[in-house]
């Protein structure tokens, strides 16, 4: 169904999982392995973890490139559901996609934008979270196409979601942090994305009503987040740009 129902993005990336990093229907690949082959595509890295986090810690994570992957699988006596997050889950279907650099800085972007926040827009942000990461759909030339790991590794909602049952409605964050959901049945509303890059801007511009007395962006040289609260650190920002836009520039003039 993979090739017919995800994103092209998926389709791409999963073949590459399979001929590095051990991807077969008779074995469960290593999250090490797994986890170096994410960080040469994205610099995202799994951690293992016992359970469920709460948001705000699991958003966090995401803020450093990392992932935090549960280690357990479903009992073999119910294959088709685990009412929390198993490595099925994880390996199928969110790995493919953290491999793939728009969506990871859109992910990495929801988990910056969590630090420092009040737990009432930490709980928005991980509506968001659920409606793009875990249910979300996109458009792809003129169809629909799952990209969402909770629908990339149930092959019955994956079927669903792109039937005429479910209301699909157009990308919105604000309407979207405040959309109810259901965890233990198939979702009646999925949101649909034009594209990563998109969702990422849509996610930029909501992240502004967010009341904290700082910004924060990720350094990948030291790999921490600095808070940006001081006009020299502006000021280096915009060196930063500068130097980027010169770069720019002179590859533009090679090209000619």
């Amino acid at each position: 169904m993979f090739k017919s129902h995800a994103c092209k993005e998926f389709n791409y990336i999963f073949p590459l999982l399979e001929q590095n990093c051990g991807y077969s229907p008779d074995n469960i690949p290593q999250l090490e392995d797994v986890s170096k082959f994410m960080s040469d595509c994205t610099g995202f890295t799994l951690r293992p973890v016992a359970g469920l986090l709460s948001s705000r810690d699991f958003l966090a994570g995401l803020a450093f490139r990392v992932f935090h992957s549960t280690q357990y699988i479903r009992h073999s006596n119910c294959p088709l559901y685990t009412p929390e997050p198993d490595v099925c889950h994880e390996l199928i279907g969110h790995v493919p996609l953290f491999c793939n650099p728009d969506f990871a800085q859109f992910s990495q972007t929801i988990g910056i934008a969590s630090l420092g926040a009040s737990e009432e827009d930490v709980k928005k942000l991980a509506t968001c979270y659920w409606f793009t990461v875990e249910f979300g759909i996109c458009k792809e030339s003129n169809n629909r196409k799952a990209y969402g790991a909770g629908l990339l590794s149930s092959f019955g909602e994956l079927e669903y979601c792109l039937s005429d049952k479910p209301e699909v409605r157009e990308m919105d964050m604000q309407k979207m942090s405040i959309t109810p959901y259901p965890i233990t049945e198939y979702q009646p509303v999925y949101y649909l994305a034009g594209s990563f890059i998109e969702m990422r801007d849509e996610l930029l511009h909501y992240t502004k009503n967010i009341d904290r007395p700082f910004e924060m962006r990720y350094n990948p040289y030291t790999k921490s987040v600095e808070v940006i609260s001081q006009k020299n650190e502006i000021t280096t920002i915009l060196e930063e740009v500068r130097l980027s836009v010169e770069l720019a520039q002179n590859a533009m003039r090679r090209l000619k």
